[in-house]
């Protein structure tokens, strides 16, 4: 018998709003202290067994999905709301709009682990260690999907926020990010476990065991070291030119942006020197060409190779086609390499979506791909791995330059996404790929963070942001393999697929 109308709410009705939508909502926003800029690795595991919690007590696959729903709700609205910033402020879309869109964006990727929680209920259909571990596994696979799906999208990946300091991170070597997300999951369902436990008996002893033996297996993982120094350091000079990106494109900025380039350029005192993505408001081949030729004058003079991240195009047919690069300056034939994982709306549009263009004012907003397989760029006789942009949260793409790049480069421009978490979440996942790689990271970044990693992910230095200067630093190439990056993801994908099987195996 239903309950009269206008009478107050259940018990049940209270602790299933508590427990299922409020507690994840919650815990899906307190995620973004887990990240950088604030590092607290913790925070990720107590916040995805609060969500284990709500599914584990989950009485139907809708209402875990609900769960899901509201974490992931929680998750992106507070670890990626710069993208209202970014539509707003830099891509003149109205408040409301840039409002309502963000929301919208953060509803999709809220899906994913809503379809987790529906996968784990539907599986282990009578709550307990089964449900749980079924749930590690579904997290970590819809993560996944979630870096591939419609290009891709891998910001915020649970594992990335216990680099470096976790000794969850001394997974990354082995399995990648994903692995490091497993173990995270792995942590957050034995934790639920622990705390659903009432007594202290076998059903509590056993997740404990199993939470020390997790931490104690990463941090012994984290001592072994696959790459070794391959030559001497060499200096590498990174360069933060703190251009305001509302300014970058105006007629009156242009002159005087080609100046004080140059002259950080020439004042650097490094043997490599690297400007920031796109940093030269003008294609390459519309520099004046005295421009060019003084660069090039000074590096032969100086004995300096130049990476300038910069726009190329090229006239093919009837169009022009543009890429976003970084070249080589130096003695003798220029080489580049070409940006190949574009991010839509940004720099392509998809079919079907030419009519965003009338809403965002983004310049150079359809660029093309470069090619799928390119190889190393280097410079003074050292193989580089490039990766522009957001390109180096994609770690299975990033190990494609290995084993022959012996250093890692990233050029980027976060100022689209004002002051805001972005720039230093951005950092992280390059911590992240320093250490699947084993191999140092250096950024060069319009804004912030331009900084050098070690191959343990550790930020050796770094400038500080909205600031122009220069961050010279002695790094050390290195080679040889990590399992990851032998692998790829194909082994954490394995172990996620089978925890879920053994969670569903009939016991014995």
């Amino acid at each position: 018998m239903s309950a009269p109308s206008g009478s107050p709410p259940t018990r049940s009705a209270v602790r299933t709003l508590a427990f299922g939508l409020a507690l994840p909502l919650v815990a899906g926003a307190m995620c973004v202290f887990a990240f950088a800029p604030y590092y607290a690795w913790p925070v990720a595991i107590v916040a995805l067994a609060a969500l284990f919690f709500a599914w584990e007590r989950s009485g139907s696959p809708r209402q875990a999905a609900l769960s899901g729903f509201a974490f992931g709700l929680g998750y992106f609205l507070a670890g990626v709301s710069w993208i209202f910033v970014s539509l707003h402020e830099f891509g003149s879309m109205p408040a409301i709009l840039a409002a309502a869109a963000t929301f919208l964006f953060c509803a999709w990727l809220a899906v994913f682990p809503a379809a987790a929680g529906w996968l784990a209920a539907k599986a282990a259909k009578v709550p307990g260690p089964r449900r749980l571990g079924t749930a590690a596994a579904a997290f970590v696979a819809m993560e996944w999907l979630r870096g591939w799906h419609f290009t891709g999208f891998p910001w915020l990946e649970l594992g990335t926020s216990q680099a470096p300091a976790s000794p969850l991170a001394g997974f990354a070597p082995y399995l990648g990010s994903y692995g490091v997300s497993l173990a995270v999951a792995v942590a957050a369902a034995l934790l639920a476990m622990l705390v659903s436990s009432r007594v202290w008996s076998r059903a509590r002893w056993a997740p404990l065991g199993g939470l020390a033996a997790l931490f104690l297996i990463g941090a012994l993982a984290s001592l072994i070291e696959w790459t070794r120094p391959a030559g001497p350091p060499v200096s590498i000079g990174l360069l933060q030119g703190n251009v305001a990106q509302e300014m970058k494109w105006r007629e009156e900025v242009r002159t005087r942006t080609l100046v004080e380039y140059r002259r950080m350029i020439f004042e650097t005192r490094a043997r490599i020197v690297v400007v920031p993505e796109t940093a030269l408001p003008a294609f390459l081949d519309q520099l004046p060409p005295d421009y060019l030729q003084s660069l090039l004058e000074h590096g032969r003079e100086q004995g300096k190779e130049i990476l300038l991240g910069t726009v190329e195009r090229e006239f093919r047919g009837d169009e022009f086609s543009y890429y976003n690069s970084v070249v080589r300056l130096a003695a003798g034939k220029m080489a580049s390499y070409r940006k190949r994982h574009l991010v839509p709306f940004g720099e392509f549009i998809p079919p079907g979506f030419r009519w965003v263009l009338a809403v965002l004012k983004i310049p150079l907003s359809d660029f093309s791909r470069g090619d799928a397989r390119q190889p190393p760029l280097e410079a003074a006789g050292i193989p580089f791995g490039v990766a522009i942009c957001y390109e180096d949260l994609f770690g299975a793409e990033v190990i494609d330059a290995l084993p022959a790049a012996r250093i890692l480069l990233n050029v980027s421009n976060d100022a689209w996404f004002g002051r805001s978490f972005a720039a230093d979440q951005h950092l992280q996942a390059s911590q992240m790929r320093a250490l699947e790689s084993g191999r140092w990271m250096v950024r060069a970044t319009n804004t912030g963070a331009t900084a050098a990693i070690d191959e343990r992910g550790r930020v050796v230095s770094r400038l500080a942001p909205f600031t122009a200067g220069t961050l010279v630093e002695q790094v050390t190439p290195r080679e040889g393999r990590t399992p990851y990056s032998v692998w790829g993801n194909i082994p954490a994908l394995l172990l996620a697929a089978a925890l879920a099987f053994s969670a569903r195996a009939p016991r014995l």
